[in-house]
């Protein structure tokens, strides 16, 4: 058996690994995650058990492959020089977007998949946790003197509502664009008082309905609570769908 990625560069890449991830969720969706086996992922992706462990510790890492990627793809662009480090956030959450935007059917067999296992699900949210992590420690360092309730509250409703759009893009939702998303973060950017001057206005679409989010909290609650309240009231069933 040729194998693909040693044959490569040694299965090193992030190609190879969302390779190994496309083909391991086509067998999640198709057989189930539990039935499928470790050896049956190797086999449709052209590799060995051997490789597939080399790069992967179970199979509930290979799910989440490209997520891993992604990661690395949103802190290498913001580790790049900007006079606007609130822009730069905004930017990166675009790149994730897109990505998964171009890979729509990937998400939509990973979403699939993740709905019906538990311990899965509990995975998705830890791993969404883990951009807004990665955004408000980047405006800590890039923007020192911001205030901290401003830093955790801003990466909080960029994550949130980049999350709530691609949650919906996947299920379907044709109004859920890329377009969408940077009229969002433009409001966003205007509510923190971070916008540029030349910043153009968000409009929402014509015959939209448009709402407004309010989150209250004592004062001298914890940055991170506060940041846990605007997601919550950000993803609530409650808040009707785009």
């Amino acid at each position: 058996m040729s194998e693909r990625g040693e044959a490569d560069n040694n299965g090193e890449t992030d190609d190879f690994r969302v390779h190994v991830a496309t083909q391991a969720i086509r067998l999640f969706a198709r057989h189930g995650y539990e039935a499928t086996t470790v050896d049956q992922i190797a086999a449709a992706a052209g590799v060995s058990r051997r490789t597939f462990f080399r790069q992967f510790r179970s199979k509930e890492d290979v799910i989440f492959a490209d997520h891993e990627s992604l990661l690395e793809q949103a802190s290498e662009y913001l580790a790049g020089d900007t006079d606007d480090p609130w822009g730069a956030v905004c930017e990166a959450a675009h790149l994730v977007f897109g990505r998964f935007r171009e890979n729509r059917e990937l998400s939509v067999r990973r979403y699939q998949v993740v709905q019906r296992v538990p311990a899965l699900r509990d995975r998705e949210l830890v791993t969404g946790y883990r951009y807004e992590r990665l955004f408000t420690d980047y405006l800590r360092r890039a923007v020192p003197t911001a205030e901290p309730l401003d830093v955790v509250g801003f990466a909080a409703t960029v994550t949130a509502c980049h999350n709530y759009l691609l949650r919906a893009m996947i299920r379907g939702d044709e109004s859920a664009t890329a377009a969408k998303l940077q009229r969002t973060l433009v409001e966003i950017r205007r509510k923190f008082g971070v916008a540029t001057d030349d910043e153009p206005a968000a409009r929402p679409d014509r015959g939209a309905d448009t709402s407004v989010t309010v989150v209250t909290y004592p004062a001298g609650m914890a940055p991170d609570e506060v940041a846990r309240r605007v997601r919550r009231q950000l993803e609530s069933p409650d808040v009707r769908e785009p």
